[in-house]
């Protein structure tokens, strides 16, 4: 019985262990292709806004123009396209997606090279990623259920986007600054919960199909904090042109 009780345990333990270790590659795949995404978006935002330096008509066309609005909104038809229509794509079409996506948002954040000093760029974007990776570790390792937290940070988001509407109307710099204070408090947390919930979701059983969609959508919901997290740290401490 003792034997039988000994094989029983090591078995679980073995179970246990590949699970584990599958779940350390998925996020280590999610984690690598939100990196890849970000430095896609961080070259094409660089070069494409020295590119309008050089050329007026581009800059006339892609900052000032009427097109400011396609080139500002677009970034958000590729996240739904991947939120909604993902089941029905292929996985090499999710990753096109994704890449086209961080490719379109690297041209949309290309004016913050106009606005904001390129050390203080820099600076911000190193605060960003350091307080990033602090609190994903602290989704990933906590025993602590996040669901209910997330649920009040996703009211919060709601909150700030119908908030920062508003203020496009208002011009309000106190708003503005309300905004990004909440801003920062909002994506800190929901990078914490957003990296419990992908690691919740990961399923060893899953085909590599399955497996490679969820670890796009994984990343995508990661850029998407980090980005927005980098912009509203940005609103408070880079310095402007």
């Amino acid at each position: 019985m003792a034997q039988f009780d000994r094989q029983s345990a090591n078995i679980r333990t073995d179970a246990t262990a590949q699970i584990d270790e599958g779940l350390r590659a998925h996020m280590l795949r999610v984690y690598n292709y939100m990196g890849i995404g970000l430095t896609i978006t961080g070259l094409v935002a660089y070069f494409f806004s020295q590119w309008a330096i050089s050329s007026p008509a581009v800059f006339e066309a892609v900052y000032v123009s009427p097109l400011k609005w396609v080139v500002m909104l677009s970034p958000f038809a590729f996240v739904l396209a991947l939120s909604f229509g993902i089941n029905k794509m292929s996985f090499a079409t999710a990753q096109m997606v994704f890449w086209a996506f961080a490719t379109v948002m690297g041209i949309s954040l290309s004016s913050i090279f106009f606005i904001y000093t390129g050390t203080s760029i820099a600076r911000v974007f190193f605060i960003t990623a350091a307080t990033f990776g602090t609190m994903s570790l602290y989704g990933y390792t906590t025993k602590r259920d996040l669901t209910a937290m997330g649920s009040f940070l996703m009211m919060g988001l709601i909150g700030i986007i119908i908030a920062m509407v508003v203020n496009i109307f208002l011009q309000s710099s106190a708003l503005a600054f309300g905004i990004s204070v909440l801003g920062v408090l909002i994506f800190v947390g929901l990078t914490a919960y957003d990296t419990q919930k992908i690691k919740e979701i990961y399923d060893e059983l899953d085909g590599s199909e399955v497996a490679g969609k969820k670890a796009i959508m994984g990343a995508l919901t990661l850029y998407l904090d980090f980005i927005n997290l980098f912009l509203m740290l940005l609103r408070l401490f880079g310095n402007r042109n």
